[in-house]
């Protein structure tokens, strides 16, 4: 029973770790494309955004935001933080002209991927690990009625 946990659990880690590199590699091909290829980056400025860009959209957006809402909003949410991340680690890093401009296209490039990403990890996430999370997703409906006014008994009569 104990080795049937600790394997369980074992899994689990690998499918996020699977999840993360997954994650890290994407953003680390798109970024080296575009800033170390065309804007002379660095090999360790990319490695190290992606790094960082990689762990916090995970956390945030793959295990807070995702089972919480649904895939468009937190793709946008994963763009809002990509964006900002990306233009300013490489403000910070670099030196010379501004990157605000390849910062968007770059998370936009990444939100294109978070889309599709996430699908994948709502096909490899197990029933096992969304019931440990007892947070519910958030499903708003509205109360409709034929009257908007209640009847008063007496209004009503049957000799008119």
């Amino acid at each position: 029973m104990l080795y049937h946990k600790l394997y369980k659990e074992g899994a689990i880690v690998v499918r996020h770790l699977r999840a993360i590199v997954i994650k890290f590699l994407a953003s680390f091909i798109l970024l080296f494309i575009i800033f170390g290829l065309m804007y002379n980056m660095s090999f360790t400025n990319v490695f190290l955004i992606s790094l960082v860009l990689g762990l916090a959209s995970y956390v945030i957006g793959d295990l807070f935001l995702l089972p919480k809402t649904n895939n468009t909003i937190a793709t946008l949410a994963d763009f809002g933080l990509a964006f900002m991340i990306i233009w300013l680690l490489s403000e910070s890093l670099t030196y010379g002209e501004s990157l605000l401009g390849p910062s968007f296209f770059v998370a936009a490039g990444i939100a294109i991927f978070e889309y599709f990403f996430h699908k994948y990890i709502a096909r490899n996430m197990t029933e096992d690990e969304n019931r440990t999370n007892h947070q519910p997703k958030y499903q708003y409906q509205t109360e409709a009625a034929q009257e908007l006014y209640p009847v008063k008994p007496d209004v009503r009569s049957d000799d008119e």
